[in-house]
This record gives C-alpha cells, sequence and structure tokens, in this order.
C-alpha cells in the first residue's frame, strides 16, 4: 500500500508577485486607452477649430479656445518688423520660417508671429524699417511647445528649435504670449519668395500600439505562471514498507 501523493506546498509569494505585475500591467494597458482617446478627441477639436471661419483675436481668446483657431490680427508695421530665422523643412525643402514680433492693435500682450517659410537658395529678406503702418493678416493660433534638451543653441539670429523664449528675447520682447501666430497669409505680398503657412500639426497618437503591448505582457505573464504551476513537481509516493523502515531506524 503506497501514500497518496501530496502536492508542494502552493506558491503564495510568487501568486502575490505575479497578481501585482498583472495588475499594473493591465492597469498600464488602460492608461494608454484612455490617453488614446484623448488624443483622439484632442485631434478632432483641433480640426474642427481649424475649419472655423476667422475671428478677431481678441474675441477668440476670450473663449479660452485658442488652439488652431484663425484669427484677424491687426500687426503694425509688420512687413517692416525685424525678424530671426528658425531652421526648418517645408514640405520636403530645406529653409527657414521667419518669426518677428507683434504687438495686436486690439490686444494688450505682444505676441510671436510666423510670417512663413523661405526656401534655401533665396538670399533677399524683407527689409527692416521702424513703421507703425497698419497691416492685418489671417493667421492661425497655437501653443508652441518648449524646445527639446537636445535642441541646438541659437547662431546669430538662427535658431534650429521652435525656442519662443530665445527668439523673444532676440526680438526685444520681454513677456510674450504663450501662443503663437503662424500667418496665413502674407505679411510681404510683393515677395513670392515668403510662403505663409502653419506647420503641419504634430500630433502622434501611439497609444494604441503602446496599450497592445501592455496587455501582450499581462496575457504572457498570466501564461507563465500557468504553465510554471502546471509543472509544479510532485513529492514521490512512498511504500508502506518503506515508511515503517524509515519508523523503525528512528
Amino acid at each position: 500500500m503506497t501514500i497518496e501523493a501530496t502536492r508542494a506546498r502552493f506558491p503564495w509569494g510568487l501568486t502575490v508577485v505575479c497578481a501585482l505585475a498583472f495588475a499594473l500591467l493591465c492597469g498600464l494597458g488602460v492608461w494608454q486607452v484612455q490617453r488614446m482617446q484623448w488624443k483622439n478627441g484632442l485631434i478632432d477639436q483641433a480640426g474642427a477649430a481649424a475649419a472655423l471661419p476667422p475671428a478677431p483675436l481678441a474675441d477668440v481668446l476670450a473663449l479660452h479656445e485658442p488652439a488652431f483657431r484663425k484669427v484677424l490680427v491687426d500687426c503694425p508695421g509688420l512687413a517692416t518688423a525685424p525678424w530671426v530665422e528658425l531652421q526648418t523643412i517645408h514640405e520636403g525643402q530645406s529653409g527657414v520660417r521667419l518669426v518677428s514680433a507683434c504687438r495686436p492693435t486690439d490686444f494688450p500682450a505682444e505676441f510671436l508671429i510666423d510670417r512663413g517659410f523661405v526656401a534655401d537658395g533665396v538670399s533677399a529678406r524683407p527689409p527692416v524699417a521702424a513703421s507703425t503702418e497698419p497691416f492685418r493678416v489671417i493667421a492661425e493660433l497655437r501653443e508652441a511647445p518648449p524646445p527639446g534638451p537636445m535642441a541646438l543653441p541659437a547662431d546669430h539670429g538662427r535658431f534650429f528649435a521652435r525656442d519662443n523664449v530665445g527668439m523673444a528675447q532676440a526680438l526685444g520682447v520681454a513677456d510674450p504670449d504663450p501662443n503663437t501666430l503662424f500667418a496665413l497669409t502674407s505679411s510681404n505680398p510683393e515677395w513670392r519668395a515668403l510662403q505663409p503657412s502653419a506647420p503641419p500639426a504634430a500630433f502622434s497618437n501611439n497609444h494604441l500600439g503602446y496599450a497592445l503591448t501592455w496587455f501582450g505582457l499581462a496575457l504572457a505573464l498570466a501564461g507563465f505562471y500557468i504553465v510554471l504551476l502546471r509543472r509544479k513537481p510532485l513529492k514521490q509516493p512512498r511504500s508502506a514498507s518503506e515508511a515503517t523502515g524509515k519508523e523503525e531506524d528512528s
């Protein structure tokens, strides 16, 4: 007669660790799904705002929904305002964007306005002169993010990242509005080399891939745990004579 085999002690420590890790991975997956939904909503809002007709700048800012709205803005002396250059690529072509300061007639703050793109190879630039002549442009209003930590420093008025603080200092603007104006109509219509435009919106939406990665890791962990339990070794069965012999020896 044999003694019944009994399983080894249940691995409570491993189970707790795996359960916590599984919950964490699932939580990260759910968080990425929520981020994806938020980003999709932001993209939809930006598209809807960009489709609205231009409105006066002060009216748009009063609504507290300025992102990607087209605005009518009066910038005195814009055609001959000082500028700095921002190195960039526009539609596959290398060049610079000209950035100036604008103090709208209907709003107390001062803005940076991106006047448009000029391709490399065009050496001409718009004139610079003091002027208060009224000038109206249609622009798109956005909040520009700060430059990344790997951005190159400016070199003699040429910037390699959209550093609004640095560009404002170079233009003598002490406290610019956090929003940036991107001209959609030309500040210098007679100069065809200047291409007014707003850069494509940089909306990266990779959250679905991140969510699938976290959920996949959670499933892999669950599978590993199940396989580990199924392969748990059993204690070897002992016959009654072997058990009796050990008792006698003791």
